[in-house]
Formats: C-alpha cells, structure tokens, sequence
C-alpha cells in the first residue's frame, strides 16, 4: 500500500532537458566554426600543390629542351601538359619579365625569367622582380580567414 501512494517519479525536469540542449548547441557551433577554416585549408594545400606541379613541368621543359623556357603559346600549352592541376586547371596565364601579383584566389600568372621579390616590405610580397634566363616564378593568392587573399609567389 505504500508503494501506491508514493509517486512515480518518470521522465526528465526542464532543467535537464535545458542543459542538454544547451550542450548541444555548443558542439554544433564548434563544428559550424571549423568546418569552414578547414575547407580554406583545404584549399590553400590544393593552390601550392598545383603551384608545385606548374614549376615541375616548366623545369621538366627545360631540362628537355636545352635549358631554354617555353615562350610561345604552344610551347606553353606542352610544358603544362603533364601538371596535374586541381584548383587551377585551365586557369594558368604567362608573363615575362618583372611582374606585380595581382592574383585573385582562382588563377596563377608563371612569370619566366624572373624570380620572387625578396620578403622585406610588404609592397613587395608576393611580386616578381627581373631574374636570369633561366629562373621561373608562379604569382598566385590563397585565401585567409579575413577574407582578404594573402599575395604569395614561388620560384624555381
């Protein structure tokens, strides 16, 4: 009889459910915050990688063809034939000489006869300056959490 008179206490109080939620509610803004840093990782990796693969196949023409760089269209179209570009892929443009990066996010300039402008100002990071006969440099942008795309420039 006393059994029946006491109350079954079934279920969950507000309190609990409210905490609940509210863990939840964290880990979700933890994943809705990291999700994207990763993808612009993700991202930027992809660029240097096709960066790499661009002045592979520029230094591969070289090495085939007497130590000259490829300066006409065709020539262009070949030396990039074997690069395995992801972001990139038709997206690579050709300059010579001293060259400013004006890169967006989504295209590479290959500037041959030139090489990377030394770090020292932050007008010049990321250009190009004059270089021997011989040099290649890659112009290209990746992006940051500001959303402002960090100039960036790789020579062989």
């Amino acid at each position: 009889m006393l059994k029946k008179l006491q109350k079954e206490n079934k279920g969950f109080t507000i309190i609990e459910v409210l905490i609940v939620l509210a863990i939840a509610g964290l880990i979700l803004l933890i994943v809705f915050l990291a999700v994207p840093a990763l993808q612009r990782n993700s991202r930027n990796t992809q660029r240097k990688n096709d960066v790499a693969a661009v002045l592979g196949a520029v230094n591969e023409w070289s090495n085939n063809n007497q130590g000259s760089l490829p300066t006409t269209a065709a020539q262009q179209t070949v030396a990039l034939q074997n690069a395995k570009l992801g972001i990139y892929n038709g997206q690579v443009t050709w300059a010579t000489g001293a060259q400013t990066n004006t890169n967006t996010a989504d295209s590479i300039v290959v500037v041959v006869k030139a090489a990377c402008s030394p770090g020292g100002s932050v007008a010049n990071d990321g250009d190009a300056k004059a270089g021997t006969s011989r040099q290649t440099a890659v112009l290209y942008s990746v992006e940051t959490g500001s959303g402002t795309p960090s100039k960036q420039c790789t020579d062989s």
